[in-house]
């Protein structure tokens, strides 16, 4: 059967941060799922909370898997998020997951100085989005630079989603994760701050770092990335000799 992927976007940013992805895998015949979170995108009216961020992810999951193995594949927040879901002790229906630039654990001193930045840049004129257009000009080539903010910014849901984060048992969630799992950070990422701990709770996991990338590995080096996804159903379409499930 054909590989589906379900995308899951980062924080403040929506589904439109896919754009790139999504082209690729629909060019390739693979079914995708770029889904919104709650208080994101299309549902930026709704509040945000983690069960119906979990419930979105397991219902696009359990909707894709109706048509093929699935590949879990989440950014940032969304990557956090998809790390508790692929981790449930009643294992959810996914062939794959990929953790895009998201090896570090929400809580902590970490945790309390990213919201701290995040609602002094949201005090600023513009909500501080002067800022982030010079930050993504200025490091994210033509083709992916509208992407990240072509659904809207969910200013509004940014500080209740990062403290809802700090409950997450991402520890427990990645010793229980049991499907082929590559980490991807940029080299410059901010949340790399964790990889090898999760390399060594997952030490069957492929950890990548992109050269010369930021947080943003998705549409810095969209090809780069893309690629990867390309690996990865490679692996669910035709898995090695032995595989449980091979055909």
């Amino acid at each position: 059967m054909t590989a589906q992927a379900v995308l899951v976007h980062g924080i403040r940013t929506s589904a439109t941060m896919w754009r790139s992805q999504v082209a690729h895998l629909t060019e390739r015949g693979v079914g995708v799922t770029a889904l919104d979170l709650p208080g994101h995108g299309t549902r930026m009216a709704e509040p945000f909370t983690l069960d119906v961020a979990l419930d979105t992810i397991d219902a696009a999951v359990r909707s894709a898997a109706a048509h093929g193995p699935v590949i879990l594949v989440g950014h940032s927040m969304g990557g956090l998020l998809s790390i508790a879901y692929a981790g449930r002790t009643d294992p959810p229906p996914i062939a794959a997951f990929i953790a895009a630039s998201c090896t570090a654990l929400p809580r902590g001193v970490g945790l309390a100085a990213y919201r701290a930045l995040a609602r002094g840049l949201d005090r600023l004129p513009g909500r501080g989005q002067p800022i982030a257009d010079w930050v993504l000009d200025n490091t994210l080539p033509a083709e992916t630079r509208a992407d990240f903010g072509a659904g809207g910014y969910a200013y509004d849901a940014q500080d209740v989603a990062l403290k809802s984060l700090s409950v997450l048992d991402l520890l427990d969630a990645l010793r229980r994760i049991a499907v082929p799992t590559w980490f991807i950070n940029g080299q410059y990422d901010q949340l790399r701050l964790n990889e090898r701990l999760f390399t060594r709770l997952l030490p069957e996991a492929e950890l990548i770092v992109v050269p010369r990338t930021s947080h943003l590995v998705t549409a810095m080096r969209p090809r780069v990335f893309n690629a990867l996804l390309d690996v990865a159903i490679a692996t669910v379409e035709h898995p090695p000799a032995g595989t449980p499930g091979e055909t």
